[in-house]
């Protein structure tokens, strides 16, 4: 799994296709900081073993332990 960092570290490599005012900016930029830092702080719980059983799931995709909010949703049938 991923931490913080790498979340956002990601972000940045990504292009620009996200509008604030009309404007292009930055996945990572400044003023989506507090969005990204709060977003970013589930990998770096996710990765504290007190916190796996909630904050983990198993991918029905790749069967790897990933971040709970990176899980496509699915029924429990």
């Amino acid at each position: 799994m991923r931490t913080k960092e790498q979340y956002i570290e990601g972000l940045k490599k990504m292009r620009r296709n996200v509008y604030l005012n009309g404007e292009k900016i930055d996945r990572a930029d400044e003023v989506q900081m507090d969005c990204l830092n709060t977003i970013g702080t589930t990998y770096d719980e996710a990765s504290k073993p007190e916190n796996a059983e909630l904050m983990t799931a198993k991918s029905h995709l790749t069967g790897r332990t990933i971040n709970r909010f990176t899980h496509v949703h699915q029924s429990r049938t």
